[in-house]
C-alpha cells in the first residue's frame, strides 16, 4: 500500500526532464530544497494526438 504524503512532509526527491528556455534539461526535486516550489504537469504533453 503506498503512502500518501501530509502537507507537513516532505515529497520524495525525483528527476525528470524538462524543457527551460527552449533546452532539454534534467531537475532534481533536491536541487530546491528549502525554496518553495510549484509543481504541475499535464497530461499528452508533446504527443501527437
Amino acid at each position: 500500500m503506498s503512502h500518501m504524503i501530509q502537507p507537513t512532509e516532505m515529497a520524495p526527491d525525483f528527476v525528470a526532464e524538462a524543457y527551460y528556455h527552449g533546452d532539454k534539461v534534467t531537475v532534481k526535486l533536491s536541487d530546491y530544497l528549502n525554496q518553495w516550489v510549484v509543481l504541475f504537469f499535464y497530461a499528452g504533453d508533446f504527443t501527437f494526438v
